[in-house]
């Protein structure tokens, strides 16, 4: 499935699509959730949840 029609689902609120996305940048939010080689918990949790705000806001 292509990006567009995936965030299409995931804007109209389909769980499975905004896990997918969720899954494809994961590592991306892992990495700039570390802070001097340690994996910060709070700072994952707070760009989980910008990811999943700028599903909604991103425009197509």
């Amino acid at each position: 499935m292509n990006f567009e029609v995936l965030l299409e689902k995931a804007k109209t609120g389909d769980k499975e699509a905004r896990e997918e996305i969720f899954r494809m940048y994961r590592p991306l939010l892992i990495k700039n959730a570390m802070d001097r080689n340690v994996f910060d918990e709070d700072l994952y949790q707070e760009l989980s949840a910008i990811l999943l705000n700028c599903i909604q806001k991103f425009r197509i």
